[in-house]
């Protein structure tokens, strides 16, 4: 009878195949951990820099002459929105209506007030009128010694306290008039006007909401799209090498496809901090910039106020 493997070798060799085995699968891992994916191929190539020494910069296309944020300049609640965003208005037309019941309300008090002012003014011009005429008499009575010296000075007396009144009720009415001059003015300021000819660019209110001055977010932002410019943030590192009148050029940004050059307006004579933040991981929010305006022609490609645009100054 042949004699059988023994248990304990039957089980150190299952161990040692599946420690073998345990090996190579722990290796195959590291090697395909080793192997680098190759880099995603962007959708557009980034823009180059198209002269022999440039200066990065990143633009923000804005309306001709800045763009204007608008806010009603008293608390209250809308009534009204009279436009849109896209709209072309005019200077001084209404964008935004404020409730003006109470501000009306005050108006037809402060009207009522000058009436009566008025009238009580009639009133005291005419006594004033009338003690005029009885001092005349007494005092032409006085000089042929008809009338008494008390009686005479009782009478310029009166006459005099008319005139005072007189005096005080002009007074009165013109800072009644005052009053209600405000009173409209308020009430005009419920109206919140174009400051100038522009396009409506965004619009942040509508009827019902409770408008506040100062607010963190402007009501409606105003701008002339007619012909738009750019502003371009340069590092406070560079700022040294920008040079008046220096050429440029912008792509829309992430791209190097259709050129568009520039026109040098002026640059901004102070350093600012940055705030339009790109999100760009070596961007700091400590960054101060210098801006530079430039301005260009439309192209065919479609352009936003509030595009961000990647620009190349001329620094030879």
């Amino acid at each position: 009878m042949a004699r059988g493997i023994p248990k304990n070798c039957m089980f150190k060799s299952a161990s040692f195949l599946i420690a073998i085995a345990g090996i190579g699968l722990a290796a195959n891992l590291v090697r395909k951990q080793d192997i680098q994916e190759p880099a995603p191929v962007p959708l557009s190539p980034p823009p180059s820099a198209p002269y022999a020494q440039s200066i990065g910069a990143r633009g923000l296309i804005e309306g001709v002459d800045e763009n204007v944020r608008i806010a009603p300049a008293v608390a209250g609640l809308i009534a009204a929105v009279r436009v849109k965003a896209g709209d072309e208005v005019e200077t001084g037309q209404i964008l935004i209506e404020q409730d003006a019941r109470d501000a009306e309300a005050q108006i037809v008090v402060q009207e009522a007030n000058v009436g009566a002012i008025q009238a009580s003014l009639a009133e005291s011009e005419v006594v004033l009128a009338d003690r005029q005429d009885q001092w005349s008499r007494v005092e032409q009575l006085g000089a042929n010694r008809v009338v008494s010296i008390d009686e005479k000075q009782r009478t310029l007396y009166a006459f005099r306290a008319a005139a005072s009144r007189v005096e005080a009720r002009k007074s009165d009415l013109t800072a009644a008039r005052a009053l209600l001059s405000r009173v409209r003015v308020q009430r005009d300021l419920l109206l919140v006007r174009a400051p100038r000819d522009g396009t409506v660019l965004q619009l942040n209110v509508r009827p019902g909401e409770y408008a506040v001055p100062g607010a963190a977010e402007y009501s409606l932002l105003l701008g002339r799209t007619k012909e738009l410019q750019l502003r371009a943030d340069v590092d406070e590192d560079n700022a040294p090498r920008v040079k008046a009148g220096c050429e440029a050029i912008a792509f829309i940004k992430g791209g190097r496809h259709d050129p568009v050059p520039l026109r040098f307006v002026r640059i901004e004579p102070y350093i600012l901090p940055k705030r339009s933040l790109t999100g760009e991981s070596g961007e700091r929010v400590d960054t101060r910039v210098l801006q530079v305006i430039f301005r260009f022609d439309r192209t065919s490609v479609p352009m936003y106020v509030g595009q961000q645009m990647d620009v190349f100054l001329n620094a030879e």
